[in-house]
């Protein structure tokens, strides 16, 4: 079963400011709280064929995945993927205008679990809602 979940949040910041913030692996686990440890597997800047290695909790499980870059467009679009693990995923963000220069964020995470982790598909996409939602309140908490 295909697992695909999208989060949204208000962010009272200008997109370019919320986009360029969310999108810096450096400053990746100040706001995912399941990621422990982001470092580059490839050089900066970040682009297209970016390879980054993270290290994560989720489930009570230990991760450790690399994802690559796919797209990048400044304050709109950013996307990256993994093919490796039992939940090979696509994560990727959007950046919109909001209200009086306030910026909407959305956080989507897609993709086909394999082995164990497909019977397990309904419980982590709440599991994966639940996290997001988490993480975008905290990327909020600190822009704002």
């Amino acid at each position: 079963m295909a697992v695909d979940v999208q989060t949204e949040i208000v962010i009272a910041r200008p997109r370019a400011d919320v986009a360029a913030f969310a999108c810096d692996p450096d400053k990746t686990t100040a706001w995912y709280r399941n990621i422990s440890a982001v470092s580059w597997e490839t050089p900066p800047p970040l682009g297209p064929g970016t390879r980054l290695r993270f290290v994560a909790q989720f489930l009570g499980r230990r991760l450790e995945y690399t994802y690559e870059v796919r797209e990048h467009v400044p304050g709109e679009r950013f996307v990256m993927s993994t093919a490796q693990g039992p939940f090979p995923m696509e994560t990727t963000y959007t950046w919109q205008d909001a209200d009086e220069g306030s910026t909407r964020m959305s956080l989507r995470n897609r993709g086909e679990p394999a082995g164990f982790a497909r019977v397990t598909g309904p419980l982590m996409a709440a599991a994966i809602r639940r996290a997001n939602r988490k993480d975008l309140q905290r990327l909020r908490e600190i822009l704002e």
